[in-house]
């Protein structure tokens, strides 16, 4: 089935493949570049810019000795959280071993958290290291779990081009810093 109707083929809008498509245009405006960095200075980095104002201000769930971690501004599910060290720093081999260990750490609580506040059947966790690999913002590690529910990729997202996200950021995130602990 493709999505492009013989109109569309017919204006050049595109050509039906055998690829299936998740649309996701609640993040246009992260794609557009809102809030992405002119430069890789540390100056225009988000990430280090983040730990410079409260925590409810900046999304931070928690705050360790070398890494934080953040709600994603633009999540690709409910409570979406990045564990990022405080360091700019790109590559996960310039880690230092303190930081590894606080970025391992943090993730694994993160999903210890998730589990206790809202009973996610699963998680995707990873990091995307460069711009080629997916990493929005190449020049400062953070590492996404992102907690995921059966249907989460249903009908609403996929026809009805909507994303539910059931609370307020700033809910979100005071409701897993309160469970963080």
């Amino acid at each position: 089935m493709s999505e492009f109707s013989d109109a569309d083929i017919q204006d050049g809008v595109g050509e039906p493949d055998a690829f299936q498509r998740l649309w996701t245009p609640h993040r246009i405006a992260y794609v557009k570049g809102e809030n992405k960095p002119e430069s890789s200075d540390e100056a225009d980095c988000p990430f280090c810019r983040i730990p410079t104002l409260s925590d409810e201000d900046g999304l931070i769930v928690h705050r360790g000795e070398s890494a934080y971690v953040v709600l994603n501004l633009y999540p690709y599910n409910p409570g979406h959280l990045l564990v990022c060290p405080f360091r700019h720093v790109a590559d996960y081999t310039d880690l230092t071993d303190d930081e590894t260990a606080e970025v391992a750490d943090f993730t694994k609580r993160a999903m210890e958290t998730m589990r206790e506040v809202s009973s996610p059947e699963g998680f995707n966790i990873g990091l995307n290291q460069g711009r080629t690999a997916g990493a929005g913002i190449a020049a400062h590690l953070h590492q996404h779990v992102v907690p995921r529910w059966a249907g989460d990729s249903n009908f609403l997202p996929v026809i009805g081009h909507t994303k539910t996200v059931p609370q307020l950021l700033s809910e979100t995130r005071a409701l897993l810093a309160k469970a963080w602990g």
